[in-house]
């Protein structure tokens, strides 16, 4: 079956399982899209995922029908998971928000692997420590 024109494709970060109309409105509403099936499906989804940012792209269709894809949880959201910790600094650069280890790195960036602009582990991790460090963490060997 033969979809029709791509009139737009946005992508959100949400909650995983926590869409509701209430909080995509704003950024759906005027596609024309129904907004409970794109919950119940983002619901779906990214149900296995509770706890975590879950960026998803919706491609809305001139027939306002869509496609919703999810990603992988957020980098920043691996890293708070893996380091046990509720957020980053709240002064980055001036004050630690906590500590994060190059092997938690390694955890978070084989995670993030196939989202990242690179295939290879080591630069993966650098890519990741580069996030940690945006989040005021101290890196430890």
């Amino acid at each position: 079956m033969a979809k029709n024109k791509i009139a737009r494709a946005v992508t959100l970060h949400l909650g995983a399982g926590e869409a509701s109309p209430a909080n995509v409105g704003k950024d759906l509403g005027p596609l024309g899209i129904n907004l409970m099936e794109f919950c119940k499906q983002y619901n779906a989804l990214s149900a296995n995922l509770r706890g975590h940012v879950v960026p998803a792209v919706v491609t809305v269709f001139e027939d306002r029908s869509f496609e919703v894809r999810v990603k992988q949880p957020t980098t920043a959201s691996l890293i708070r998971r893996v380091a046990g910790l509720n957020g980053g600094s709240p002064r980055p650069g001036h004050q630690s928000g906590g500590v994060v280890t190059v092997a938690q790195l390694k955890e978070v960036a084989a995670a993030k692997l196939a989202d990242l602009n690179t295939t290879d582990l080591d630069q993966a991790v650098k890519i990741v420590a580069g996030t940690a460090r945006s989040m005021g963490l101290t890196i430890k060997e």
